[in-house]
């Protein structure tokens, strides 16, 4: 199977009430681990490249390029859309033309006018490409690739307007953010969902900043519209972990211990397992 649009399994996600993990890939270890994990669960996923990541990965061409190879050569059957994560304007034009099958363009940070011409324009270029798109309305907390917001919550009348536009899936700020969520973080605003939801005639919504946010806060935005969850933090974090622990034991200087492929395996298992946990978590588990 190609890489697809993400268009079809998040109104399908929105339509049975359960949403798509939209997982950062970094490099190729995420990527494999991702795919696999979807693969095992028989879950849809989109695979999130910010642009940050996208420059790591040494540009978009070659991200697509990767993504399509290890996809193919592990045989994955389960839906898979490659996915723009806070597209700037340039940038969401670059993944279009470099073979990306979802993008999201940011105007958040730009005056509400501005957004609107430039969201507009966006979503008839990715459209006439057969690619969808995702656009933003209020801020997400914390610091993505140099944008920092302290999380505005989203004017409803102007998510009304943007998903007005034929937007697939909206991103609304609704007291979320990026990173880990401090000790005093107020929680998610499950009133100002209700209203977009409502105001935006069902039309699926996206929660980012989706490491850290309680179980039970999760179920209800699944609940009230939001069909589509971003994780990042979460999967580098265990990451991390799971590297640390391998070199703390030692284990780097057994044998070839220090080989990448024996030093990056337990940190690529324990990104595997987490998706899988999540995707359960999601309700997109067997919904492939």
């Amino acid at each position: 199977m190609a890489l697809v649009s993400a268009t079809e399994m998040i109104n399908k996600a929105h339509a049975g009430h359960y949403a798509v993990g939209a997982f950062n890939i970094n490099n190729m270890e995420w990527t494999k681990a991702i795919l696999l994990a979807a693969e095992e669960a028989k879950s849809p996923v989109m695979l999130g490249v910010s642009e940050g990541a996208g420059k790591y990965m040494c540009g978009f061409k070659n991200v697509v390029a990767m993504v399509r190879e290890i996809h193919d050569f592990l045989g994955i059957s389960v839906p898979v859309a490659l996915h723009l994560d806070h597209g700037t304007y340039e940038g969401a034009k670059a993944c279009i033309e470099a073979g990306f099958t979802s993008v999201m363009f940011d105007g958040s940070h730009y005056p509400f006018e501005e957004n609107l011409e430039k969201s507009k324009e966006m979503i008839a270029l990715a459209h006439a490409k057969g690619c969808s798109i995702e656009c933003e309305v209020g801020g997400i907390g914390g610091e993505e690739d140099g944008v920092t917001s302290m999380g505005e919550l989203a004017d409803p009348k102007e998510c009304e307007t943007i998903a007005n536009l034929g937007v697939d899936f909206l991103a609304a700020g609704i007291g979320n953010i990026h990173g880990k969520y401090p000790a005093n973080w107020a929680g998610l605003n499950f009133d100002r969902l209700a209203e977009i939801q409502s105001v935006t005639n069902g039309k699926p919504l996206v929660l980012h900043g989706g490491s850290g946010i309680p179980a039970d806060q999760i179920a209800k935005a699944i609940s009230l519209g939001v069909s589509k969850i971003n994780v990042n933090t979460e999967l580098q974090l265990e990451f991390a972990a799971a590297t640390r622990t391998y070199i703390e034991a030692g284990k780097d200087q057994e044998g070839k211990g220090y080989d990448p492929r024996k030093l990056l395996k337990p940190g690529a298992d324990a990104i595997q397992a987490k998706v899988v946990a999540m995707i359960h978590q999601f309700g997109s588990a067997g919904k492939a």
